[in-house]
């Protein structure tokens, strides 16, 4: 069978391989000439499926049980979204040339995240305030209102990339352009915020050398750090994928590093969200202080008379 020409979506028989108006089967056309020249895997991507399932009714569990509407509304909205992609890429496996599937699992696939950062975002704000805001270098309430926007630019930014690129049949460089800019935004932001998380840590311990963080402390710091972690490790990933297009790309054709690098490193940022989850620390029953002391501000029980 003819090889259908570079750069182009239509073969020499007519057929349409990738775009709306695609209208390649199996029956007619082979595999290679879709866009990820593979049938997506059944089995991997009915296991993310499953474990963002899971992942829900476990953050449903630990939302009502702790009552953390905003972080459980947002990681349920993320895994959403997720098993919405995955459903797309199940599609995609029926038939790869389905311009519906892919358009549906790029962009559910590519905003997920999203979701799950601004509700990180949002813990890290409640947790300096809970410990010490005045050891922070910026307002914790910074943390709302320049990392949410910023999530919110990133959604707008690669939903519109993706979109656009599938309309144009892959021949937009201008939606390819653009979902790069919500991810490089993406990966800034996480950049700049994990820095000033690493640094309110160094500095809270710092001042406060006493074993300030107790164990459910140490591995609520621990879980969320490695969600933030695997999150941006993820969108350097996606980054570099998408840095050659959607269309006769070497990197977006490889279903390993796909199901490696994106599937297994988001699914496993929910679970680390299950234990780095603002409830086992802001829904304790014991009163805790707002600020703990610091060496600038010695406490001194005695002193009340």
């Amino acid at each position: 069978m003819a090889t259908p020409p570079h750069g182009l979506p239509g073969t020499p028989g007519g057929y349409v391989v990738f775009g709306p108006q695609a209208n390649c089967t199996l029956d007619v056309c082979p595999v290679e000439w879709s866009v990820y020249k593979y049938r997506p895997s059944i089995a991997a991507n009915s296991v993310f499926i499953a474990l963002f399932g899971i992942s829900i009714a476990l953050h449903a569990v630990l939302g009502f049980r702790w009552r953390q509407w905003n972080f459980m509304v947002l990681m349920i909205f993320g895994c959403i979204v997720e098993i919405g992609g995955y459903a797309g890429r199940l599609v995609l496996y029926n038939n790869p040339f389905s311009f519906g599937g892919f358009m549906d699992q790029i962009v559910l696939i590519t905003i997920g995240p999203v979701f799950y950062t601004a509700g990180i975002y949002i813990t890290l704000s409640k947790t300096i305030n809970f410990l010490a805001p005045e050891v922070s270098r910026i307002k914790p309430e910074l943390f709302y209102w320049i990392f949410i926007p910023l999530d919110v630019i990133c959604l707008i930014l690669q939903a519109a990339g993706g979109a656009m690129s599938t309309v144009s049949s892959g021949s937009s460089q201008t939606g390819v352009d653009i979902a790069m800019a919500g991810l490089g935004l993406q990966v800034g932001g996480l950049f700049f915020f994990s820095v000033l998380f690493v640094d309110y840590l160094a500095r809270y311990v710092r001042k406060k050398p006493s074993s300030p963080l107790d164990t459910r402390m140490r591995l609520f710091f621990g879980f969320l750090g490695g969600a933030i972690l695997l999150i941006f490790t993820r969108c350097i990933y996606r980054c570099y994928e998408l840095s050659k297009g959607y269309v006769h790309s070497n990197l977006i054709t490889d279903q390993g590093l796909f199901i490696g690098l994106e599937g297994v490193l988001i699914v496993v940022a929910t679970f680390c969200l299950c234990i780095g989850h603002p409830g086992f620390i802001f829904g304790r029953d014991e009163a805790k202080a707002v600020s703990l002391h610091t060496f600038d501000e010695p406490a001194n029980p005695e002193s009340k008379a």
